[in-house]
């Protein structure tokens, strides 16, 4: 809250991945129905909410993806709030959903598809980088209206909070997705005084995890 003349208010934004889904066959799930938190997504959200318990969180937006609002659950369950159904947090679409994506077993043997990967900047395979980091930023501003001088959490998937705070950093938004600093049920976390946003934190209160491995 405010503490004189002239301050500003600070709020602060968790971005929350979503724990480790149920995927067998290890197909790129993006916006597919069907994909739940696996019994270690289930933990994984339970360790999250546990943390965020003392936190003084009053907005919980999520992803309308059954992942998404299996993650905030335990959250809304500590703090007695409501999950409002946030559709701008969706996974980015992706012309591969539901293939394996691979050049031995999966999307990549097949020459046809070679064409969507011909621009990495774009991408040409799915969702342009701009429109993603658009919506979630009109995402996070709503959670910090909703939360003002408080926290909001905003529960999302990989892609979408990586190209988010690219961007919120002012850095380019294509990347090596290897490099991508946003494991299973991590929090990145934008603080606010007023509108501007004055830091960008990261942590894994639910382990490491490989960003290749499940991209989603």
């Amino acid at each position: 809250m405010s503490t004189g003349a002239g301050a500003e208010i600070r709020t602060t934004v968790h971005l929350l991945r979503h724990g480790e889904v149920h995927n067998p066959e290890g197909v790129l799930y993006g916006r597919l129905p069907g994909y739940r938190l696996s019994e270690r997504g289930r933990r994984q959200a339970e360790l999250v909410a546990a943390v965020l318990a003392t936190q003084d969180v009053t907005a919980l937006l999520a992803s309308p993806l059954e992942r998404a609002q299996q993650t905030a659950a335990p959250i809304a369950a500590r703090h007695g709030l409501e999950v409002l159904v946030e559709d701008r947090l969706i996974e980015a679409g992706n012309l591969f959903e539901g293939k394996r994506f691979g050049v031995g077993d999966g999307a990549l043997r097949h020459p046809a598809r070679w064409w969507s990967l011909r621009n990495p900047f774009r991408p040409s395979w799915g969702e342009p980088y701009a429109e993603i980091a658009g919506r979630m930023r009109a995402s996070v501003e709503r959670a910090r209206e909703l939360a003002e001088g408080h926290t909001a959490v905003c529960v999302s998937h990989q892609l979408p909070i990586w190209t988010a705070r690219r961007n919120f950093e002012g850095k380019r938004m294509w990347h090596d997705p290897r490099q991508r600093q946003c494991a299973l049920a991590s929090l990145t976390t934008l603080v606010f005084d007023g509108q501007r946003l004055v830091d960008v934190r990261y942590s894994e209160p639910a382990g490491a995890s490989d960003p290749t491995v499940t991209g989603a």
